[in-house]
């Protein structure tokens, strides 16, 4: 067999492994009307900055990247999710706004508005949401985890941690 026609025959017979162990995961387990959540969604993206000086930058970005719940089989575990967002520093004062977009297997999505408080800490709330998500009040707090080295100029990888708690329609 050709090497070309195995890399081709393996990466058909993996997409529908993931496919069928998607399926039944998904199926298996409903989620509560109400409750807390505990997701890591990881995220790779582009910057496009303007880097004045050092009391005076800014930057927009977008990240694509996927979550995992604790325990697994919670709200978010095994979603895409995209985000877009600008941040700025000027004289030390610091502003964060991304609007994030979830997708879980069964195509039900949540649109996300995540920024930073005057207090320091970064919130997230649902603004919006589809199928069984329409309806959806989520809102909590999200954490960085560890620090990433930069694999390309322009680039950046990080993981945040999610914490708090929903209520579904």
């Amino acid at each position: 067999m050709k090497r070309t026609a195995r890399l081709e025959r393996n990466l058909l017979l993996a997409g529908l492994l993931t496919a069928l162990t998607g399926a039944g995961s998904a199926v298996a387990q409903a989620l509560p009307k109400e409750g807390s959540y505990d997701f890591t969604a990881c995220l790779s993206g582009v910057v496009n900055a303007v880097a004045f000086s050092k009391t005076q930058f800014g930057y927009s970005y977008e990240a694509m990247g996927t979550a995992r719940s604790n325990p697994p089989g919670g709200m978010m575990d095994n979603s895409t999710v995209r985000c877009v967002g600008m941040n700025t520093s000027l004289n030390g004062k610091n502003t964060q706004n991304t609007l994030c977009e979830t997708v879980d297997r069964d195509g039900d999505k949540q649109l996300a508005l995540v920024l930073l408080a005057s207090d320091g800490r970064i919130t997230r709330d649902v603004i919006a949401g589809t199928g069984k998500f329409e309806g959806l009040q989520m809102s909590g707090s999200m954490v960085p985890v560890g620090t990433f080295p930069t694999i390309k100029p322009g680039t950046f990888q990080n993981c945040n941690h999610q914490t708090g708690s929903y209520k579904m329609k």
